[in-house]
């Protein structure tokens, strides 16, 4: 399997002959939180390219309280599944197939609006800085009662 930046057929996703990412489907990649072991390990080698190789050095603007980023944005789950679900639009609506408007449909309706909610001050970066992660804390529940 590839996870290269240019188009393949299926965006990087080499046909492996198991559905995606070596499991059962057949009509393409799972999203990343139906993953585990060495698929889950496989999905984020190629979200990992993406972002560092496509995603930030084009799109990625400064660091600042108004707009946080953490460096080491894999440790937050709700960056991995919102960045996981824009690179699986980025693949779908930037093939050839999703014809002359893909791209723009791409810009409009998944990346602007996705990385205004991961940048946001209250967001899934919001305890980090430019220098470093800090862990975020999960909201308390109770047990439930039934």
């Amino acid at each position: 399997m590839t996870t290269e930046l240019q188009p393949d057929g299926a965006q990087g996703w080499a046909d492996d002959g198991q559905g995606g990412y070596g499991g059962a489907q057949d009509s393409g990649p799972a999203f990343i939180l139906y993953l585990d072991g060495e698929d889950y390990q496989v999905a984020m080698d190629g979200l990992t390219t993406w972002v560092h190789d496509l995603l930030l050095p084009v799109y990625g603007r400064e660091v600042s309280s108004s707009s946080p980023w953490c460096p080491q944005w894999w440790e937050h789950l709700e960056a991995v599944a919102q960045l996981h679900a824009l690179w699986m639009a980025w693949q779908e609506l930037t093939d050839p197939a999703a014809g002359m408007t893909g791209p723009a449909v791409w810009h409009r309706d998944y990346l602007w609006p996705l990385m205004h909610t991961l940048r946001d001050p209250n967001g899934p970066f919001a305890g980090c800085r430019a220098g470093g992660h800090r862990p975020k804390e999960m909201p308390p529940t109770a047990p439930y009662p039934g």
